[in-house]
């Protein structure tokens, strides 16, 4: 007897009478049975007939990672996290490679997409770890996951390679699930030793992480000896713990990416950027303690160096996301030898948002996306000095990017920034300039500049306010139209303009100069400031093509470790006179940006196009280290240099007045192109399913039929319309592919 609620009749029964919308009863005039109940019993009945599968394949991990998989069922999570199925290690290999398998069983009737994981599973310490926590430390990204097939029954144990599918590599490094990091950054002259007979000689440091609560359990999250000399009795210990991670990398070629500490740590150089980056579940737990390390002048080529001193960093010391901490070293007898100066980052995971398995955008770029129109604030600069290079539009506008967008631009580039009241809004300067009304003239002396983190959204959309090179005078003519206000909102721009228009996101933030001052004082929280932001693209963007970008090195980095899905790019202006240069050595050139960029894991970088011209052979450099690479500046507001800059190999130019400058035939954007013809293969694509399994499974009332139709359903639309939902399908992603609209009898 079949049980009411495996009933195919009973469920289609049940999902034809449930309560619909008035919109969603219209669209299921004709379509209701496939859209809804069939829906409905592949996801409920279908999963019950069940097929046993055996994961098996081969990777490289580290001392407490296991390997995993994630997937689009149930049993491999459903592409959370924290569900994924563990796979066992069978054999150790050659090196760190060891093969990892596991047998579990999925749905039979549906196609089953799955990815590789590598995790680091942290258990309950019956303290501050109450739950299983599971860190994400790579996994594979490859635009297709790996698919098993409806209906085959069992595979044949095929040994797969972690990270290659489809004759392509694709493993990224994770982002931050439940964890924290934080980096200490150690440059120039911030490491100072006073006693003379140490004085100038080299130097090495290591970062271990000291457990600061008073639980004795054996199972504590902090290890108080790591691989280091012990404070108290000078002993070589040989305990490493899996958790919680250090690593450190600097800013050259040979050393850019994280890696594990050596025993006595790294050698400083006062010439180069040094990172160390720290993973911990609760930062308020743990103190930072820095050892330092010195050779003996006659010391043998084996002899390891001799402990010199160390220091201290208390998490009261880290009260902010970001900041500058000093701390003296202190010798083996207790007495203060010189000072370490670090600047430090902490980044939290997102807290309204979370990230799943599904797929990453992070360092997707397809080879064919070359030579980008972009267009500069919208249409272009507004107040740009010479008004003949000026946009006739306002920029940062909505106006102002529907503009580009109807000329061509494969991307819109602008400017975001938080108002008082913690919405992101589009403008560029960190000031606004506002006069009294009753003056009929008013110079610039007389304008009052305020922050635009000062006003409210209210305050800054309906007082009269200028740009800080506007003065009382204005150039536009359409002001009084909606869409041509300033301080737009990024949700209105997510959902006002064409999908198909990519979006560059510059994150705007203070910087410090070389000099010391900063574009901008007590800024907002930085986790704070950067979680608003993403909150609303993550819940907005939809199937839109979304590039982050900043010229602040700890935003690229923190953007790529709150989310995994959309992409991060490094701007730098590099060596000019034309700005005023920043203090952070990561932006001061090319070659140090790559490294950054590398380092961090992000799509590439944005140069400064004086740079390129002046030495075109960067461009190379930045390709060869698999880096995308866009360019900026005054020196692109000419067509022959964009032409010239296209034909080196830039994948995107960023450019103003782009009505004007475009050279596209189609004033259309690469995404809606290509769109199209991939909405047109994969209606052939559906049709040859469709036909396929007609004649395979053959439903009751033509069992007794041997010719092979198509789907009448998807040949008829064909026939009726182009099918055009290229507006709802990212290239990147290709979400939206499910969401053909229905059509009723009458087309609508």
């Amino acid at each position: 007897m079949m049980r009411w609620w495996n009933n195919e009749a009973f469920m289609k029964k049940k999902a034809e009478s449930a309560p619909k919308e008035p919109e969603e009863e219209n669209n299921l005039k004709k379509c209701t049975y496939t859209d809804t109940a069939q829906q409905y019993l592949d996801e409920k009945v279908y999963d019950n007939v069940r097929r046993p599968w055996t994961f098996k394949v081969r990777a490289e991990v580290t001392s407490g990672e296991v390997v995993c998989v994630t997937g689009n069922c149930d049993t491999l999570g459903n592409w959370k996290h924290d569900e994924v199925f563990i796979l066992s290690k069978e054999s150790l290999e050659d090196g760190n490679e060891s093969i990892w398998s596991g047998n579990v069983y999925i749905p039979l009737k549906r196609d089953i997409e799955y990815r590789y994981v590598i995790c680091i599973i942290v258990e309950p310490d019956g303290n501050k770890i109450t739950e299983k926590q599971f860190i994400v430390r790579r996994w594979e990204t490859h635009r297709k996951p790996r698919l098993i097939p409806k209906k085959i029954e069992q595979n044949t144990n095929e040994l797969e390679t972690l990270g290659f599918y489809d004759n392509k590599e694709r493993i990224d490094r994770g982002w931050l699930t439940s964890e924290t990091a934080i980096q200490l950054k150690l440059f120039n002259s911030n490491l100072n030793i006073w006693k003379t007979k140490l004085k100038g000689k080299p130097i090495n440091v290591k970062v271990t992480l000291v457990n600061l609560t008073r639980n004795n359990s054996a199972q504590q999250e902090i290890s108080q000896a790591d691989d280091c000399l012990s404070l108290e009795t000078m002993d070589l210990t040989d305990k490493v713990d899996y958790w919680p991670i250090t690593e450190v990398a600097v800013m050259n070629q040979r050393e850019r990416q994280f890696k594990f500490q050596d025993q006595f740590g790294l050698a400083f150089n006062e010439d180069e950027f040094i990172v160390f980056q720290i993973l911990v579940l609760h930062p308020e737990t743990i103190g930072i303690l820095l050892d330092f390390y010195m050779f003996s002048q006659n010391a043998k080529e084996e002899e390891p160096p001799y402990h010199v001193g160390f220091s201290y960093i208390l998490p009261s010391a880290m009260k902010r996301s970001e900041g500058q901490v000093s701390v003296p070293i202190t010798s083996v007898r207790h007495r203060p030898i010189g000072e370490v100066s670090l600047e430090y980052l902490i980044v939290k995971p997102t807290t309204n948002y979370t990230c799943d398995l599904k797929y990453s955008l992070h360092r997707q770029w397809k080879e064919t996306w070359r030579g980008l129109d972009v267009g500069h604030r919208g249409a272009g600069g507004s107040f740009n000095g010479d008004i003949k290079q000026c946009a006739e539009v306002r920029e940062n506008t909505i106006a102002s990017l529907k503009s580009a967008a109807s000329h061509g631009a494969d991307f819109v580039e602008f400017d975001v920034q938080l108002s008082r009241d913690l919405i992101p809004v589009l403008y560029h300067d960190f000031y606004v300039a506002i006069a009294m009304r009753r003056k009929k003239q008013v110079t610039a002396e007389e304008m009052i500049q305020l922050p635009v983190k000062d006003l409210s959204l209210e305050q800054l959309q309906r007082l009269k306010l200028y740009h800080v090179k506007e003065f009382n005078k204005s150039q536009f003519s359409d002001e009084h139209l909606e869409e041509h206000q300033p301080f737009p909102t990024l949700q209105q721009a997510l959902e006002i303009l064409d999908p198909s228009v990519g979006f560059n996101i510059e994150i705007k933030w203070t910087m410090q100069l070389k000099d010391g001052t900063y574009e901008l004082y007590h800024p907002f929280d930085l986790n704070l400031y950067l979680d608003t932001v993403l909150e609303v693209v993550l819940k907005h963007a939809r199937s839109r093509n979304i590039i982050f970008s900043c010229f602040h090195p700890d935003i690229c980095s923190m953007i790529r470790l709150k989310q995994n899905r959309y992409p991060v790019m490094f701007l730098t202006q590099g060596i000019t006179d034309k700005y005023p240069a920043y203090h952070d050595p990561r932006c001061q050139n090319v070659p140090i940006a790559v490294h950054f960029a590398v380092n961090m894991d992000i799509l590439g970088i944005n140069v400064h196009t004086e740079e390129l011209l002046r030495d075109s052979s960067q461009i190379e450099n930045v390709k060869r280290a698999g880096l995308v690479l866009f360019c900026w500046g005054d020196d692109n507001n000419d067509t022959e240099t964009i032409k010239h800059l296209k034909e080196l190999g830039i994948h995107a130019v960023i450019y103003d007045k782009i009505d004007q400058r475009c050279a596209k035939e189609v004033k259309e954007s690469i995404f809606s192109l290509e769109a199209r013809e991939s909405e047109r293969d994969i209606i052939v694509a559906a049709a040859e399913r469709a036909s396929i399994d007609e004649y395979l499974h053959p439903p009751p009332e033509r069992q007794n039929s041997t010719e092979v139709k198509g789907n009448y359903v998807l040949e008829e639309a064909a026939k009726k319309e182009t099918l055009s939902f290229h507006s709802q399908v990212s290239l990147w992603s290709n979400e939206g592919v499910n969401d053909l609209p229905c059509t009723n009898d009458d087309g609508s």
